[in-house]
């Protein structure tokens, strides 16, 4: 088989972007934790400056990863989103009950179990969103590998689930993750959106407006005190979806341009860069202290609490159905894979605990990565199981 062919089937594999995922993150801890450590730390610290006039954006290449190019993972998240509720699985009310309870058990429960455990440590607190977020291209990849023994309905379900978990993630770090704002910037950014929503109204098409505005707009964003990133959805939410004259979407062309470079480029490099946790020193505190164990617990148990409880509840009171297809044992293991949190939870993270100023920077990662690997592993095989079953349990 021609080497070229091979790659193409490959990266048109669901499951591609979650084995990047993990192969990033493995390799990230293998380098930070040989002889090479002080190559991996030395090249996220690395100065880099990009200046025009008086205005400068100086920071090390690690916060160039998580505010600039994570900005465009959060670009392709609201195109995906937009999509969604105005022609796809978000578009009518009966589509979302279902998802939307099982997001909100996801959100709730795990943050609970973080701030039951850390209640009487402030500083600790502040992490308590880490645990709420779900990684949707890793547990879309898992839940992948099980192939055609899932109903496509059940796989539609976690990825409405996780569109829904992702809205919050941006509600979350709006409100609670942003520093001193800057009335200036802010202004600036004002302005630059309701250039971009005219245009919209306009019926202007042409994605090269648009961009060049959205990169005006982040850097506003950035100097603004709001994180960078939120830029990023804001911008896709004033792009076309629909045309006027039977025109290329420009909002659908861009999410088609982006999401290769997303997945398989973007987030591995998110991965590689924050996921690289020293094990030096490593004891059993450092998995039983109430910041890594919030995590996991919350990850693992939390989330599948939520997420499995909510659901029940819903089919139980007859508001909403099962997934078509699916059984409670797969629903369970959809909800398990749930606390896969890793890409997201580790983003949220670096805003709760920032490298080199919090004590529990290096804890955070710790719990992330503990309880993603646990809910990866036990998810898969409960979904495995429960799928071995030729008819759906009754709901």
């Amino acid at each position: 088989m021609p080497l070229r062919s091979t790659f193409t089937r490959f990266f048109a594999m669901e499951a591609a972007s979650g084995l990047l995922l993990i192969a990033a993150a493995i390799l990230a801890l293998i380098i930070n934790n040989s002889p090479l450590s002080w190559l991996y730390n030395g090249l996220l610290e690395t100065p880099v400056a990009v200046q025009v006039g008086a205005l400068q954006i100086a920071k090390p290449l690690l916060l160039w990863i998580n505010d600039g190019l994570m900005a465009l993972f959060f670009l392709l998240i609201g195109l995906e989103v937009k999509r969604e509720v105005l022609d796809g699985q978000l578009s009518k009310p009966s589509q979302i009950v279902l998802p939307g309870a099982a997001a909100i058990g996801g959100m709730l429960v795990p943050a609970l179990i973080y701030w039951f455990l850390n209640r009487d440590n402030p500083p600790a607190l502040n992490g308590w969103a880490i645990p709420t977020a779900t990684d949707i291209a890793f547990a879309l990849g898992v839940l992948a590998l099980l192939g055609k023994r899932v109903p496509t309905s059940l796989k539609l379900f976690l990825m409405t689930l996780a569109i829904i978990d992702d809205l919050g993630a941006i509600v979350i770090i709006a409100i609670f993750y942003s520093g001193a704002l800057s009335t200036l910037s802010l202004m600036l950014a004002a302005a630059c959106i309701a250039a971009l929503v005219a245009m919209n109204r306009m019926g202007v098409v042409k994605l090269g407006p648009y961009m060049i505005i959205g990169l005006i707009l982040w850097v506003c964003v950035l100097k603004s005190g709001v994180h960078a990133t939120l830029a990023g959805v804001t911008l896709a939410f004033c792009i076309p979806l629909r045309t006027r004259n039977a025109e290329p979407s420009p909002a659908l062309a861009l999410e088609h341009a982006l999401h290769p470079w997303v997945s398989f480029g973007i987030l591995p490099l998110f991965a590689f860069a924050n996921a690289g946790l020293s094990l030096s020193g490593v004891t059993i505190e450092s998995f039983t202290h109430f910041v890594p164990m919030g995590i996991a617990i919350g990850l693992l148990l939390g989330k599948t609490i939520g997420v499995f409880g909510l659901t029940w509840l819903a089919v139980k009171t007859g508001i909403a159905a099962l997934p078509a297809g699916a059984n409670w044992g797969q629903v369970l293991g959809v909800a398990i894979l749930c606390g896969i949190g890793f890409t997201m939870s580790l983003f949220v993270g670096s805003l709760a605990f920032e490298p080199g100023s919090s004590e529990y920077a290096g804890m955070d990662r710790m719990g992330i990565l503990t309880g993603s690997l646990f809910a990866a592993l036990i998810g898969y095989a409960v979904t495995a199981a429960a799928s071995r079953r030729n008819k759906p349990l009754a709901s």
